[in-house]
């Protein structure tokens, strides 16, 4: 793939603007849960900020996104509302499912963000079933799976591309590799010198991209939207990252190599896409200021709504589960 897709002004300041809320919502969570006020199973994404912000300028609010349970930063950067994603995050009866998803279980339809999946790989054969229906319906959607690096090793990584192919699925597959699937390196599992070489096997173009870097993201990621808008299949984007903190909060990442950990963390995407704005006049430092600050009142704000709603009651264990509760015996959830 050859790209020409240049980001515009507007389109850089858009790209920092999601960048900037995807890394407070983060520090935010985390601070929490230090501090024990919050209480819940996270998978911290720091560090992969670019390739949710640079992908999701090109996308709709009707375009599909399937992601992962390390994918609260793919839907805030999609448009999920702070508030909603706080209460579901905390449990809480106002939260997107009703407190009983959690983070690892977010749906949000109204802006296309269809499933959160626990269950590895297995973003992929669903997004597959989305953009078959919109093939079949015509509507235009396109439809992103993201997954990480240990999920292409296994069968529903291979399926999934070779059924998209064969039907020229309007499906963007987009692993965030982020160099770790859970505590193995990637080169302790994975046999390819790199997952994008993978999609020769399948016919579609295979894309391998910086994915700390908002222009080249944002290239790739635009003519991969433009492809399966048109009707020309799918694309495999492999964006290489490094992810900052271990596997899931409270992992002591003893697994990582320390010097290459503080390098990727001296690389941070974040300050240098700042300073890069500033300096080559796209923006100026009370801009930027002004959109973190924003960022934080109004995460704050969600912060506060979730942590004073109430729990689920009880008599929602009836609900979104069986088709007729009145068949179930109230025994059952004794």
């Amino acid at each position: 793939m050859k790209n020409s897709y240049v980001p515009d002004a507007e389109t850089l300041v858009e790209i920092f603007r999601r960048m900037a809320l995807l890394k407070a919502n983060d520090e935010h969570t985390r601070r929490l849960m230090a501090t024990g006020r919050l209480i819940t199973p996270y998978y911290s994404y720091r560090g992969q900020e670019v390739i949710p912000s640079a992908l999701s300028v090109s996308l709709t609010d009707d375009d599909y996104l399937c992601t992962i349970y390390r994918g609260i930063h793919d839907m805030l950067a999609k448009g999920m509302p702070l508030k909603e994603l706080w209460a579901e995050v905390a449990g809480r009866v106002d939260g997107t499912c009703k407190g009983k998803g959690g983070p690892m279980h977010i749906t949000y339809p109204k802006k296309g963000i269809m499933v959160t999946t626990g269950v590895v790989g297995s973003s992929m054969p669903i997004a597959n079933g989305l953009a078959w229906g919109s093939k079949l319906s015509g509507d235009g959607r396109v439809t992103v799976a993201t997954f990480g690096d240990g999920a292409s090793n296994i069968g529903a990584f291979h399926e999934a591309l070779n059924l998209a192919s064969v039907w020229k699925l309007p499906v963007i597959f987009l692993c965030q590799n982020n160099q770790f699937g859970e505590h193995t390196a990637y080169e302790k599992a994975t046999s390819a010198k790199q997952i994008a070489d993978r999609a020769v096997s399948y016919s579609m173009p295979g894309v391998r991209v910086d994915g700390n870097d908002p222009y080249e993201m944002y290239a790739v990621a635009a003519e991969a939207v433009g492809r399966a808008r048109a009707g020309e299949g799918p694309t495999l984007i492999e964006a290489v990252t490094f992810r900052f903190h271990g596997h899931v909060m409270g992992d002591d990442d003893s697994y990582m190599d320390k010097v290459r950990k503080q390098a990727a963390i001296e690389a941070d995407p974040y300050p240098r896409f700042r300073a890069r704005l500033i300096a080559d006049g796209i923006a100026d430092e009370a801009l930027l200021a002004g959109i973190e600050a924003k960022h934080n009142a109004a995460i704050e704000a969600a912060i506060e709504c979730a942590l004073a709603a109430k729990f689920p009651d009880v008599s929602e264990l009836r609900q979104d589960v069986y088709a007729d509760d009145s068949l179930v015996p109230e025994e059952s959830y004794a």
